[in-house]
């Protein structure tokens, strides 16, 4: 059954609302009752509208007073013609499973061995490692929270250089050395579940991806329920935990699918009702996360209720600040919403970033969507439709360029495009980025062949489409610098580090230009600052030490 309209509109209001189209949360939806309408994995719908919670950890999560404790062996593993090392089963203990499963596995200390002398268990291990190696290290545990260091482009996550080009040409934009990227490749873990699912019974499956998911192994883990689920798809349970995995892995969109289609198994699964009500918390659904903490029976108590309407009343600021062009007290409920529980909401970091930049703060506008979490194109678009992560791209790309990322700018505004090639605003935005790319691009040539005067109006027509762009500033101010016009040089200096107080580069062209005139006071001041940035920086150094002279002198004179 297809997905819902009526959701899938509710999802992209936030962004809709930013840019004028469209209410910013919607309020009615249809409920999705599990129990009457089958429904698949990847569609299947909850009741709709954009609302928030914060999910628990997958620690926190598993409340240990709702597990009952109970004894079961795993069963044994049919036509199975080597002998296999078992895992011993111990009673459960509290807070630790994914789901209410048969009871633990102890910890064991696992030895790779040669496939021959330890049978299947032996084999299932090295291929889980063999496994794990061909996908690549993963960030860790820390679920949507980003790794330091890390960026969203396009459908990947990306390691981003976070140094500034000091060695780079003058008159050149500052471009971010070109990312690593670390891209989440099913396919070898789809001929691992093939391979093992032929050989194993699903709920031993399940019990070893339970040890996994307990001892921090969560890729593991994810491979074993994808096993068990090749295996048996029609058990509820294998879902949710895998669920459970996906979270703990940072991809809550796919586990809001794999939770959706445990529910359509079985309507009445708590479990899953109440990890999908978290999901949706965090995701700012906050309708969504409510329909289904109602339906989570001894899961949910009433402090997930309290969370939920807390998120709302956030929400609800958020709507009131951004009709009111109140950017200040935007930004301040923004955080407070993600601080609440929406953390994986990227429809509310983009309005936080939309904001700093109609404060023109454009540097805390990067740092906002810094955080934000990474999800690929395809999840994005399948969770909340074309045109609401059309939005979304649209604020990357006008903080990309604010920055002086022209080529990302350029490749997120195509891409929203590509999704909504209807909207004016796309369009606007589109034209804009190409123009402030092109002047830039132009700029660079002439300054790059000792054409001062028309790198300087380069520059400047780009400053007609953007005229806060700190990049371009700068560059112009280099320009006015070569030309000895020093005072506009120390304008165009200041006005790029009014959006973007970091920016060194803008900062050491004004205290050169402040030495030039012999504002003395003023040099220090700026070189002071770099070399607290940049110690080893010899032309830092250089600048600093003869500015300092400079100042001793004068004041011995003055002195006299």
């Amino acid at each position: 059954m297809a997905e819902n309209q009526a959701e899938k509109r509710s999802r992209r209001g936030l962004l809709g609302f930013v840019f004028g189209r469209r209410g910013l949360w919607s309020k009615k939806c249809t409920a999705d009752n599990g129990n009457k309408t089958p429904m698949r994995s990847s569609n299947a719908s909850a009741p709709c509208t954009s609302n928030i919670q914060f999910t628990k950890s997958p620690g926190n999560e598993l409340n240990s007073k709702k597990l009952q404790e109970y004894k079961v062996s795993p069963e044994p593993i049919q036509n199975q013609t080597q002998t296999q090392i078992q895992r011993p089963i111990s009673k459960p203990l509290s807070n630790q499973y994914p789901n209410n499963i048969p009871g633990p596995v102890q910890q064991q200390a696992r030895k790779v061995l040669p496939r021959e002398s330890i049978g299947l268990s032996g084999e299932l291990e090295s291929m889980i490692m063999d496994n794990q190696k061909a996908k690549g290290m993963m960030f860790g545990s820390l679920g949507n929270l980003k790794q330091p260091g890390t960026t969203a482009v396009g459908n990947q996550t990306t390691v981003q250089n976070s140094g500034y080009g000091r060695k780079t040409m003058e008159g050149e934009g500052q471009t971010p050395v070109r990312p690593i990227s670390v891209s989440n490749n099913q396919d070898q873990s789809g001929s691992l579940c093939r391979a093992i699912s032929t050989r194993m019974d699903p709920e031993t499956l399940k019990i070893m991806g339970n040890e996994d998911y307990k001892n921090g192994n969560f890729v593991e883990a994810l491979a074993l329920y994808d096993a068990a689920i090749a295996i048996d798809s029609k058990k509820a349970a294998y879902r949710s935990n895998k669920s459970a995995a996906l979270t703990a892995l940072g991809r809550i969109l796919e586990a809001v699918f794999e939770c959706r289609e445990a529910i359509r198994m079985e309507p009445h699964y708590h479990r899953a009702h109440h990890r999908l009500a978290n999901l949706y918390l965090r995701l700012g659904e906050v309708e969504n996360s409510i329909y289904h903490i109602k339906r989570s029976g001894p899961e949910a108590d009433q402090e997930d209720i309290l969370k939920a309407k807390t998120v709302q009343m956030h929400l609800n600021k958020c709507t009131e600040a951004k009709r009111l062009r109140d950017w200040n007290n935007l930004i301040k409920e923004t955080k407070n919403t993600i601080a609440s529980g929406a953390d994986a909401a990227t429809q509310v970091y983009a309005l936080q970033a939309d904001a700093f930049l109609k404060s023109y703060r454009h540097q805390e506008a990067d740092d906002a969507l810094s955080r934000c979490p990474v999800f690929d194109v395809e999840m994005n678009t399948k969770y909340y439709g074309p045109i609401g992560y059309a939005g979304f791209l649209v604020v990357w790309a006008q903080v990309h360029m604010s920055l002086g990322r022209f080529e990302e700018a350029v490749e997120a505004i195509q891409l929203a495009a590509k999704l909504d090639r209807n909207n004016r605003e796309v369009s606007m935005v589109l034209r804009r980025v190409q123009a402030v790319t092109a002047a830039r691009s132009k700029g660079n040539d002439f300054f790059k062949a000792g054409r001062f005067q028309e790198a300087s109006a380069a520059y400047g027509e780009g400053l007609d489409h953007d005229s806060r762009n700190s990049v371009l500033l700068c560059n112009r101010a280099a320009c006015l610098f070569k030309m000895g016009q020093f005072d506009r040089a120390i304008g165009d200096s200041t006005a790029a580090l009014a959006v973007r107080p970091a920016y060194a580069k803008a900062r050491l062209r004004r205290a050169d230009c402040n030495a030039k005139l012999g504002n003395w006071e003023l040099a220090v001041g700026d070189y002071e600052i770099l070399r607290k940035e940049t110690p080893e920086d010899d032309q830092v150094i250089r600048g600093l030490m003869e500015a300092q002279n400079h100042l001793v002198k004068r004041r011995g004179h003055e002195n006299l």
